[in-house]
């Protein structure tokens, strides 16, 4: 929360949620020696500043709060709302496929997430061979420039926010580890890697071989020809010549995979697992499920 004086930042405070470790925005707070406040925070002192600022934040800002900014409140959302609204629009986006993606400077409304008019929109392509990583560091650049820009231009840009169109409306719920298992009978591979693409570095894709749940790493499309006349969606077989794994996605295409996680062991490479455990399986049974 912030209140301007002459300039663009007179004075600028922090709210995080309070949890028992300290996430990366307080400790860089404290280092910049800002003051910190822990969510809940009294209206009584929002009321001195101009305008608060959302980002990532996870609650629900109830309406006394948005109204104690002289300006009310504005939210730094990575989507080109209304598509994918929620806590993971950027999980949403690879996964699905999406080629282009963005930042929303939106106002926020109580009760629901997301739905506020929107005063500012940038967009931002999503390459071909983008994992999380390198999208999130090019939205939070795009978000910060879009941001600076929308508080220069403050007040006078609310009056000209829009509401969000009732037409392509997606959400992007909070993710857990069960999006991470690859469901073969209806993944494309392509599907499969853009799903590997959008949980790098959250979660590795997960598949069930033999009852036991094994972890998959380094996963990229085979070259391999599609078994259009014989698909068997989760078959797993291991190519010498790549020296990895090739597991049958639902479209008859092939992934390949380098690396794999065995519960109680240490990372081990496609040729390991193929003698340790697949080689030791017969062909009618060697099935992800």
């Amino acid at each position: 929360m912030f209140s301007r004086h002459g300039s663009l930042l007179s004075n600028l405070e922090v709210v995080t949620s309070p949890k028992a470790k300290k996430n990366p925005i307080e400790v860089y707070s404290q280092q910049e020696k800002l003051l910190v406040h822990k969510y809940p925070v009294d209206e009584i002192k929002c009321g001195n500043f101009d305008i608060g600022i959302v980002v990532s934040f996870g609650h629900l800002i109830p309406a006394n709060i948005i109204k104690s900014f002289n300006l009310g409140m504005l939210n730094v959302h990575a989507s080109l709302l209304p598509r994918w609204r929620g806590a993971a629009p950027v999980i949403y986006a690879m996964a699905n496929g999406d080629q282009e993606t963005g930042i929303t400077i939106m106002k926020i409304k109580p009760n629901k997430f997301d739905i506020g008019e929107i005063v500012r929109q940038v967009r931002v392509k999503i390459l071909p061979d983008d994992r999380l990583p390198d999208l999130l560091n090019r939205l939070a650049q795009a978000g910060a420039f879009a941001l600076v820009s929308t508080l220069r231009e403050m007040p006078s840009c609310l009056n000209c926010a829009k509401p969000q169109s009732n037409e392509g409306v997606t959400y992007a719920p909070k993710i857990d580890q069960k999006m991470a298992v690859v469901l073969w009978d209806s993944l494309s591979a392509r599907s499969v890697i853009n799903l590997d693409r959008a949980l790098t570095g959250v979660y590795p894709l997960m598949t069930t071989f033999c009852d036991t749940q094994i972890k998959l790493y380094n996963i990229s499309q085979s070259q391999q020809l599609p078994l259009i006349n014989f698909v068997r969606p989760g078959l797993i077989r291991y190519c010498k010549q790549s020296k990895s794994l090739e597991i049958q996605c639902s479209d008859g295409n092939w992934i390949m995979v380098t690396h794999v996680g065995v519960p109680g062991r240490r990372m081990m490479s496609a040729a390991d697992f193929n003698n340790g455990f697949l080689s030791k399986v017969s062909e009618n049974f060697r099935i992800c499920r």
